[in-house]
């Protein structure tokens, strides 16, 4: 089958850039599979995979040849791998590498790999069977096809199938269901076949790996998953290092870094591997045309680019030709919105309003040719077109709401809203609002001014609208994503008034909890963060922040408290130990937030380990730069409430290794192990707590209820529980005590005069004898 492999190297040439450079690395996490966390090396230039374990979802590195690798998975049933991301974080660069990769003798698993751009495949008037879609248009054999094609049926384990950006297959439609009587032979659309793939009845056995933006689009079709994983874009030290393969070799290569790095926005938004070639393009124009900077906003970097595309440095060109390079430009921006409205960005060449609009696009970059395939005994060969990348689509999408002289300017808003609750977006053009926002303040701008033959009213009546309605906004309560978008709009916009606005108008508690934050969204909040005479506290755990993001935010002076994900948090205090940034890691550590803290996964107890083993370094560090004699992380001085939750399989293990450090904890006041999924730490863990309760002078709550906890645990807990001598509060409810147990625990009572409750119903004990003990201490609760 070499010709397959000879094919799929084909269809991944590109230019050189676009597969080494371009995979300087995305980082990829996926949560289905289970690996310890391994060291992120920057020692490659590719991209490093990284991955999530199921109880700890930590962090590591995962190889481009475990892609495949599903423990556990049935060997003759259909695979199902999907990768997540942004558009432009490089999912299509992937593939290309898999498919690469695989053409140079790697993942031997495969003798057949077939590779669909859905953006091309899923126009809803074509028609395909299998067959044709395998043998026509991904590749066609020169002899023998079905001969192959029926290798191919037989032999299922060894084929693996790619379809790329799920969501252009998909669009806002139902995915319907495979309804065809011979699905391996009659016609179908592309989404039949894809479901046919996807519940079996094709194919069973093959291997399925589908990109898309969002796991809710993949979640609407796809039942079963075997391994999710997430690209999430460029370090900024893999940003550096693009920036500087891209511009090697070039004079202006010592000053584009440079430049870049000057425009703190543009370089946030180089962590996606689309907008950080777009802006080296656009850098390396800049330095040719002896520009000093960078604009300052994407609004700005787009309608440069596009100006420069439609009225190019020539003194040849005419008055009329500019002419007509801006009516072409106001229809494809009209396509380009027609098209978004139906979650697309392809079409056919043919349905393009002319000829002249179709060699605009292509000569510009704006479009992207290719051709459908030609089934057997068909007529002449079809082409398409398709948008070059999703953020030129976005730009256009806006600057057609902008230009169209149908869009009344009260109905622009509608694509502005912010709603409080959170919807789903109004558009799948989901950059259109900061777009047109940052438009609606360039209406005098020269550049905006040259996209139009017409003219563009010089009315101000649109940026009162915006105005008017950003006043009467209820700015607390948006939802964090929906706030994020608002604060990405103004930033636009670069208003003076509306970013003090804004700014003012923040509640000083947000929370961004399990949201995700990418450094353009970091440097947006930072920037209005900055605007602000509050102060604020700020809630990042599970936000997926960069350790740079979270550095920039936390040195804030106005930001006094912050909650991060453990893991992060101690990331980012290495590193300030190691560049001896003691004054930082002094304040960051001072605003750092844990209690309460609950215990979910073992790497959350690993985590808590790591933090109380960090004090020591970090207590040396601030020593020695301030000269004080004693210090403490607060968060581990302050630390009242810890509860238990890691359910009955890991359970005892994380809770002998939560014990090791009990001690560290001086404030506890809280210790509960009470969850819904029962944490069964048993007569074991019952016997360790023991032992340290003479440590745990601060604790009044001790919640050991549905542990399984016998007589023989009950007997170790009431020989040291005297030790406690806060304790108010006791639960034992649940476990498996006996009267045995329950008269060893009663004994102990006259000593412990500060407790006030004992929770020790067990269905183990009969009533008779529970009902005895409490009147012989009524602090007995039955």
């Amino acid at each position: 089958m070499d010709y397959f492999r000879d094919v799929c190297k084909s269809v991944s040439v590109e230019r050189e850039m676009s597969l080494d450079h371009m995979y300087i690395d995305g980082t990829l996490m996926q949560s289905q599979i289970e690996t310890k966390p391994g060291k992120n090396s920057v020692k490659s230039v590719e991209k490093d995979l990284v991955n999530y374990s199921h109880q700890g979802k930590e962090k590591a590195v995962l190889e481009r040849s475990q892609i495949f690798q599903i423990p556990g998975g049935k060997e003759l049933e259909t695979k199902v791998i999907v990768v997540l991301g942004k558009a432009g974080m490089g999912k299509s660069i992937l593939v290309q590498k898999i498919c690469q990769d695989w053409s140079n003798g790697e993942f031997p698993q495969f003798e057949f790999v077939f590779w669909f751009d859905c953006k091309q495949i899923s126009l809803p008037e074509k028609w395909y069977s299998l067959k044709d879609l395998l043998l026509d248009f991904f590749v066609k054999p020169q002899e023998g096809s079905k001969e192959i094609f029926e290798y191919i049926l037989q032999n299922s384990t060894k084929v693996l199938l790619v379809f790329d950006g799920l969501e252009e297959l998909c669009g806002h439609e139902n995915f319907p269901h495979c309804s065809a009587s011979q699905p391996n032979k009659d016609l179908c659309r592309v989404k039949e076949l894809l479901s046919g793939l996807i519940q079996k009845k094709i194919l069973n056995g093959c291997t399925l790996l589908l990109t898309a933006r969002t796991k809710d689009k993949v979640c609407q079709y796809v039942s079963r998953v075997d391994k999710t994983i997430e690209i999430v874009g460029f370090s900024p030290w893999q940003r550096e290092l693009y920036i500087t393969k891209y511009f090697e070799g070039l004079p202006s290569c010592d000053n584009a870094l440079n430049l870049i790095k000057e425009s703190e926005y543009l370089f946030s938004h180089c962590y996606s591997p689309v907008m950080c070639r777009f802006v080296c393009f656009l850098c390396e124009t800049a330095l040719e045309m002896g520009d000093e900077g960078l604009p300052s906003t994407l609004t700005m970097l787009y309608l440069k680019f596009v100006q420069q595309k439609i009225m190019p440095m020539r003194t040849d060109v005419t008055d009329v030709a500019l002419m007509q390079n801006q009516e072409d430009l106001a229809t494809l921006a009209c396509i380009a919105w027609y098209l978004g409205e139906k979650h697309q960005s392809a079409m056919k060449s043919d349905l393009l309003p002319s000829k002249t609009v179709r060699e605009f696009a292509l000569k510009y970059g704006f479009f992207l040719p290719f051709a459908f395939p030609k089934h057997s005994g068909a007529g002449e060969e079809e082409f398409g077109t398709m948008f070059s990348d999703f953020v030129i689509q976005n730009f256009l999408g806006a600057l057609h709401l902008m230009l169209a002289e149908g869009i009344k300017d009260k109905s622009l808003l509608k694509y502005l809203s912010f709603p409080s609750k959170k919807k789903k977006p109004y558009n799948w053009l989901h950059l259109v609002p900061r777009f047109l926002a940052g438009l609606l303040f360039l209406q005098d701008d020269t550049y905006f001014f040259s996209l139009s033959n017409k003219g563009v009213k010089k009315s101000t009546k649109k940026q009162k609208m915006l105005l008017k309605y950003i006043k009467r906004l209820q700015i607390n309560n948006l939802c964090p994503g929906r706030l994020l978008e608002l604060l990405h709009c103004i930033y636009e916009t670069q208003n003076s008034y509306l970013l003090q606005h804004v700014a003012l108008r923040l509640k000083p508690d947000l929370s961004f909890l399990g949201v995700v934050l990418t450094p353009p969204d970091v440097h947006v909040l930072s920037s209005t963060l900055k605007g602000s005479r509050r102060e604020f506290s700020l809630d990042l755990q599970n936000s997926s922040i960069d350790m740079h993001g979270l550095k920039g935010l936390v040195s804030l002076k106005n930001v006094t408290s912050f909650r991060a994900s453990l893991s992060d948090t101690i990331r980012l205090w290495k590193y300030l130990e190691q560049t001896k940034d003691y004054e930082l890691l002094r304040v960051s550590t001072e605003k750092f937030v844990l209690d309460p803290f609950k215990a979910k996964t073992m790497k959350d107890i690993s985590d808590l380990s790591d933090l109380v083993e960090m004090q020591e370094i970090i207590i040396n560090c601030v020593q020695d730069a301030s000269g004080c004699s004693s210090y403490e992380i607060p968060a581990i001085k302050n630390l009242r409430k810890l509860e238990f939750a890691l359910g009955p399989v890991c359970g005892l293990q994380g809770f002998l290794k939560l014990v090791e450090i009990l001690a560290a904890f001086p404030s506890l006041q809280h210790l509960d192990l009470d969850a819904l999924s029962e944490n069964g730490i048993g007569d074991e863990g019952a016997k360790s707590l023991s032992e340290v309760f003479p440590t745990l002078t601060s604790l009044e709550t001790l919640n050991l209820s549905q542990n399984k906890i016998t007589d023989v645990g009950a007997e170790k807990l009431a020989t040291a529980l005297p030790c406690l001598s806060s304790l108010t509060t006791l639960s034992l409810y649940n476990n498996s005590i006996c009267d045995f147990g329950a008269e060893n625990l009663a004994k102990v009572l006259p000593a412990m005069a500060s407790l006030r409750v004992l929770e020790m119903w067990n269905p183990t004990i009969p009533y008779g004898v529970l009902e005895h003990l409490q009147q012989l201490d009524s602090r007995i609760s039955v």
